[in-house]
């Protein structure tokens, strides 16, 4: 189809649109729109493809069958829109994972096992026969974790930009992460805050169905950091993810057996971790924030990586789609607020004009 022809079209549509939608009573619009703009973009599609995507540019250059044409002649070069799909799920995956392990090492939990490992070496521990000893033996034995601390805070370094681990030569690493994140996490809160103050003050028959968030800014942040986390978790990132994460899971089945708290006088695991990070590795590291962080964070970034984020949602679906992850947000957020990290976050409202490039005089991003 020609350029000339595919103008007159997109005119047409436009007046066939509106004449279309004037008709619509008000609650049988919203049902029509979304299906409209889709209907829109496979007419321009068809229109680009219906000389074989190829003539347009040998016309051009006058080595079509026609040899050289005008300019409204040559067929409409639609290109198709794929950066946003452009991603591997299964990294995105592995780094929601990852994430999560890494506020499990903040947690020390890791530590902790080590030192049983060693108390239960040296006899230093009352335990004999129990679950605990059992684990503790099967762990020395088979040692099930490869990867050592120092590829552990690699992986951190290069997914997230955390910790102090120097950055292979080459390596991707992503500087943005912890901006990109506080920046999701706050454009969600945002969102949800301005949808309160909608459905308090709403006052008509539409109102108390149009959502007073900006969805533009959460997808935004949500297409950047899921960008950002797909380029730099190549690699190793997913086989350490899994393994970490089934050892994690493993150690913290091992720190709950009775005969392992019963050593140290403790109720559940986490009185564990507390004894003896308290007792051995010289404090607590605030298990309580982190242990939430590590819940909704992971939560968020699979929201991410399962979201593919279209420009012309219906904002209704998206406000049903994302309402479960605005009590994560807050939750995250203020969790991250207790932390020594997140001890410089100015706000709601200053971090989300930071992270969409207004950032208001004197704030401090706490990286």
């Amino acid at each position: 189809m020609s350029f000339q022809t595919t103008e007159v079209i997109q005119r047409l549509w436009e007046t066939f649109l509106r004449d279309q939608l004037a008709n619509l009573a008000p609650e049988q619009r919203q049902q029509f729109e979304v299906q409209f703009e889709q209907r829109f973009e496979q007419l321009l599609q068809g229109a680009a493809n219906s000389n074989n995507g190829r003539d347009g540019f040998l016309d051009m250059i006058g080595f079509g069958d026609k040899g050289p044409v005008d300019f409204e002649d040559i067929s409409y070069p639609y290109v198709q829109p794929d950066f946003d799909d452009s991603v591997v799920p299964s990294q995105l995956h592995a780094a929601a994972e990852l994430y999560f392990i890494y506020q499990h090492e903040r947690m020390k939990v890791f530590q902790v096992v080590e030192v049983l490992q060693r108390l239960f070496r040296l006899g230093k521990m009352r335990i004999q026969r129990g679950p605990g000893a059992r684990g503790l033996y099967l762990l020395e034995k088979w040692k099930p974790l490869r990867y050592t601390l120092r590829d552990r805070m690699v992986a951190y370094r290069r997914a997230f930009n955390y910790g102090n681990s120097q950055a292979p030569a080459g390596a991707i690493v992503n500087k943005n992460f912890h901006r990109q994140l506080v920046g999701f996490m706050v454009a969600v809160s945002h969102y949800f805050r301005d949808l309160l103050i909608g459905e308090v003050i709403r006052g008509g028959q539409l109102i108390d169905q149009r959502p007073f968030g900006s969805v533009a800014t959460i997808q935004r942040l949500g297409i950047d950091l899921r960008y950002a986390l797909d380029r730099s978790t190549y690699g190793n990132i997913f086989s350490l993810s899994m393994e970490v994460g089934h050892y994690l899971r493993t150690v913290l089945q091992l720190l709950d057996a009775p005969d392992i708290k019963k050593s140290f006088d403790a109720n559940t695991k986490w009185d564990v971790i507390e004894i003896v990070s308290n007792r051995y590795l010289g404090g607590i590291a605030e298990p309580s924030q982190r242990a939430k962080m590590a819940e909704s964070g992971r939560r968020l970034l699979q929201f991410i990586a399962d979201n593919d984020f279209k420009t012309a949602l219906d904002p209704i679906l998206f406000q049903s789609t994302i309402r479960p992850l605005g009590p994560h947000a807050e939750a995250w957020i203020a969790a991250y607020r207790m932390t020594p990290d997140g001890r410089g976050f100015a706000g709601v409202t200053p971090a989300l004009k930071d992270a969409v490039g207004q950032r208001p005089q004197g704030l401090r991003v706490v990286a």
